[in-house]
């Protein structure tokens, strides 16, 4: 079991600095996720942890002990590297065994880990293979297998499936997340730029974007509560759809949302602090995106759809608006029937919608939500 605590860890590689002062606190026990797009840093933290990077400044602290200087042999840290690092002239079990043999453990000890962990990654019946007569998946067990067998305090992966195909992925994933349920003390920190991963394998997620943690929460609340728009459109498939404009007052007071397009939309802001022409921004998700009835009135948005993705349960359409030069994506029932150039109206309920100021942070002054718009969800366009 172990806590870990980063205090201010900044990374310079000579005068460029890629890690600007971390803070983070995780549990024992906990599987958490650093992701974020290429080159944001959360390869060199993970390497930071591990001792593979020496930390410039800053506090990693283990169950209360600084260890920034202790070799990374010495940290009890296992890590699982994107490629597979397989030696091609051993067995899977000799594989899995080198670095105990290497430490110097009796054979009857080794033989009992290594076959511990085969029967944890269902490789009992591999074990005396070479790893050229394994697939993709299982050569990636067994270096996850090489890691457990080390018994460490804490696991770490690096990206370890963006070798794989697309089924391989899935079908990895699912192992990682048993491997996690049949060890609940262990702490596990797994990279990937795969947001599906984070928010399929997470207690916690840390977003991170050029050296600084964005946010940190569970895989639910990044997707309900995203503190701006960098973690609202990366945390979401498809990404959510943004909007821009202007916060507006009614005679009431309530302040609603004024497209570049000309739509008012209900979002159940409070006034506090927000004036007319203030530059606000909207987030609507493709799959809270409703399509209108021809009866509703007001709040209602107008595009025409410039491509249809079928992707058998589910259609995504690529909608062109006027004021916009983004492409506004909904979600909407395969079996619906919808083509190209057919104008489209739709909308959403003012509890699905985020809002974000002029400097991209969320707005959490919500109100009570108004009641949604009468709408229906397979509409279909002739």
């Amino acid at each position: 079991m172990a806590d870990l605590s980063l205090r201010n860890i900044r990374k310079s590689y000579a005068n460029l600095e890629v890690l600007h002062g971390i803070d983070l606190d995780i549990r024992s026990g906990e599987f958490i996720v650093f992701v974020g797009p290429s080159g944001c840093g959360k390869s060199t933290l993970l390497r930071s942890i591990a001792g593979l990077e020496t930390i410039t400044s800053g506090d990693l602290i283990i169950n209360g002990e600084r260890i920034n200087n202790v070799a990374p042999s010495k940290r009890g840290i296992s890590m699982v590297f994107q490629s597979y690092a397989l030696y091609p002239h051993m067995t899977v079990f000799e594989n899995m065994a080198f670095g105990l043999r290497i430490a110097g453990l009796p054979k009857a000890e080794i033989d009992r880990r290594v076959r511990n962990a085969a029967a944890i990654l269902q490789l009992d019946n591999y074990l005396q293979r070479l790893p050229k007569a394994l697939s993709g998946g299982q050569r990636q067990r067994v270096a996850i297998g090489r890691a457990i067998v080390r018994d460490p305090r804490v696991f770490l992966f690096d990206e370890p499936l963006s070798n794989l195909d697309a089924a391989l992925r899935v079908a990895t994933r699912i192992e990682i997340a048993k491997l996690k349920q049949s060890m609940p003390k262990v702490t596990m920190i797994y990279v990937t730029h795969d947001q599906v991963e984070a928010m399929t394998l997470a207690d916690r997620i840390v977003v991170f974007k050029d050296g600084y943690i964005e946010q940190v929460g569970t895989p639910l609340d990044l997707y309900k509560n995203p503190a701006n728009l960098f973690v609202a459109q990366f945390i979401g498939s498809p990404a959510m759809n943004i909007l821009d404009g202007m916060a507006e007052k009614d005679s009431t007071g309530s302040v609603r949302f004024l497209s570049d397009c000309g739509v008012t939309l209900d979002v159940g802001l409070r006034p506090d602090g927000i004036s007319t022409g203030d530059r606000i921004s909207i987030g609507i998700r493709p799959e809270n995106t409703q399509i209108a009835e021809a009866e509703t009135s007001g709040g209602v948005l107008t595009g025409i759809i410039d491509f249809v993705e079928h992707l058998g349960e589910v259609q995504i359409l690529y909608v062109d608006m006027q004021g916009s030069d983004r492409k506004y994506l909904i979600k909407v029932d395969g079996t619906g029937s919808y083509a190209r150039m057919n104008t489209i109206d739709f909308t959403a309920r003012a509890q699905d919608i985020h809002v974000f100021d002029a400097n991209g942070s969320a707005i959490a002054t919500r109100v009570v939500p108004a009641k949604p718009h009468v709408v229906k969800s397979d509409a279909t366009l002739g």
